[in-house]
């Protein structure tokens, strides 16, 4: 049984209409259950494709690292 993966950037909209980025860490511990860390950042958007540039030149996103919500 496999597990699913969590994209590593998590794009949301929040209370205020902007848009913000959590990036997200799994690491496994020694039973291999994954853990995963969450860390929002402070930098807010407009809009969801302006998060995602901004995703691709501070921290090298690729395409399929992202989730919406």
């Amino acid at each position: 049984m496999s597990r699913p993966t969590i994209a590593p950037f998590l794009i949301a909209k929040d209370e205020e209409g902007q848009f913000r980025i959590t990036v997200r860490q799994t690491r496994f511990n020694s039973q291999n259950y994954p853990i995963v860390t969450s860390t929002l950042q402070p930098e807010t958007f407009r809009s969801a494709t302006a998060a995602r540039t901004h995703a691709k030149q501070q921290f090298g996103a690729a395409p399929g690292e992202f989730a919406s919500k």
